[in-house]
């Protein structure tokens, strides 16, 4: 669901850099990795009408197990809205891990995630050319946005 944006490493230039102290060095002190900012993500797919009761319900009970993976993938601030005039889906998130690529991969690597994605991928159209499925990666199921504004 999450790999159409930039699979590179989303750190920015203001993004905290790890201090490296030599272990043998006498006046060494323990690493520490500041906390990632984060990246904001958003994107689109459609819902199909007759799908929406059904999306709505699974969404007001999401499976534990997909909920830890989406936190263990340094995912948070996660909602998904829906246009019911257009039947868009507008999902966004933010990305505060230092690996997105390898964070995507272990989320599609999860069994419970993937039998999620067949579910709520049934209920979906991708606007993607050639996207087969949220589990597939690329193309992806989900339509990337660009942000054009924001104001925190």
């Amino acid at each position: 669901m999450w790999s159409n944006t930039s699979s590179s490493n989303p750190a920015s230039p203001t993004t905290p850099q790890i201090p490296s102290v030599s272990p043998t060095s006498p006046t060494s002190r323990p690493t520490y990795r500041l906390k990632n900012q984060g990246r904001r993500v958003a994107q689109i797919v459609k819902l199909k009408p007759e799908c929406v009761e059904k999306y709505k319900e699974c969404h007001a009970k999401v499976w534990p197990e997909v909920l830890k993976q989406i936190k263990d993938c340094n995912i948070e601030d996660y909602s998904i809205f829906h246009d019911p005039e257009t039947h868009i889906l507008f999902a966004s998130f933010k990305y505060v891990g230092y690996n997105y690529a390898g964070d995507m991969e272990r989320m599609r690597d999860n069994p419970k995630v993937q039998e999620w994605w067949r579910m709520t991928d049934s209920y979906q159209e991708s606007f993607v050319p050639g996207a087969k499925s949220s589990a597939e990666g690329e193309p992806a199921w989900w339509k990337g946005v660009e942000e054009v504004f924001y104001n925190p």
